[in-house]
């Protein structure tokens, strides 16, 4: 959510030089080091906490605001316009911080998960994730969702960042605030029925993420903090949690207002990522970093 500390935190990361990349795992950088930047009219969409490239409506991006907005998403064109505003209905946006398009229940349908897990006070007791099939432009409201509810195993966490394993349709966490990030799995089949306890898999090597992202393919992972763009290339047989346990390697990436969206392009081509506009930026832009 927009808070002090995330102000903080993004003015201290403009004044920073660009992280060199890591050496442990060499010099090749997979995307290009400066994206194709896109601006997006202020006042529209100000507040971005996701993103995820539409399957059903190619051409498109679907984005999500913070907490404290409507429930409603916003189908946002490559060129920066707005297409379409469609509202998700009997649910609230108490702090939406992520969306997914990914495999469901039904084989052939795309869904859109909607990760309500934002906790900057660690306050809550209990976290959602709404799911349901992926609209058609001409779709005004979306009337049915599956909610799943969840807790994790140890007590409360702020968490800005999922994904989902298309292969498996298991759900990933990645929390932010912990001293470093805890990976927590919701495994498929998710009960919309009742509350399920989130496995704890793993630790990270970073702590501070606001957005991740799973390739097309699953071979590739990326994890974004507000200075950093991480990146792992998956080994043969090697599961995420795994994979996030590795050091990663580190992408160019422009500083952004307060980047708190990430998403891979459908055809592998490039990744994308938007920004909030805090009050210190005049405007944001949607940026693609295109594949070498």
């Amino acid at each position: 959510m927009r808070i002090i500390f995330s102000f903080i935190a993004t003015c201290i990361a403009f004044m920073q030089c660009q992280k060199e990349v890591n050496s442990a795992q060499g010099d090749f950088l997979p995307f290009e080091t400066l994206p194709e930047t896109t601006p997006v009219l202020p006042g529209t969409i100000d507040e971005a906490s996701g993103i995820a490239d539409s399957k059903t409506n190619p051409g498109f991006v679907w984005v999500q605001q913070d907490g404290g907005n409507p429930p409603e998403l916003f189908l946002l064109s490559y060129a920066g316009t707005i297409q379409k505003k469609i509202h998700i209905s009997g649910v609230s946006n108490r702090d939406w911080e992520d969306i997914v398009v990914g495999n469901g229940p039904a084989a052939g349908t795309n869904y859109i998960y909607i990760a309500e897990t934002g906790d900057n006070l660690a306050a809550y007791t209990d976290y959602a994730i709404y799911r349901f099939p992926e609209p058609t432009i001409s779709t005004d409201t979306v009337f049915t969702t599956d909610k799943i509810t969840f807790q994790y195993p140890d007590g409360p966490h702020d968490a800005e960042a999922i994904f989902v394993e298309n292969s498996t349709k298991d759900i990933y966490i990645i929390s932010k605030r912990d001293s470093t990030s805890r990976i927590y799995k919701l495994s498929y089949p998710q009960s919309t029925t009742t509350t399920t306890i989130a496995t704890a898999v793993g630790t990270a090597t970073f702590t501070g993420v606001s957005a991740a992202a799973i390739s097309p393919d699953e071979k590739e992972l990326l994890v974004k903090t507000y200075t950093n763009v991480y990146y792992w290339k998956r080994n043969a047989g090697e599961t995420i949690e795994a994979a996030l346990q590795r050091n990663p390697l580190t992408l160019g990436y422009v500083l952004e207002p307060q980047g708190e969206a990430m998403c891979f392009k459908n055809d592998n081509t490039a990744f994308l990522t938007l920004s909030e506009r805090p009050f210190f930026a005049t405007s944001v832009t949607l940026n693609m970093y295109r594949r070498k």
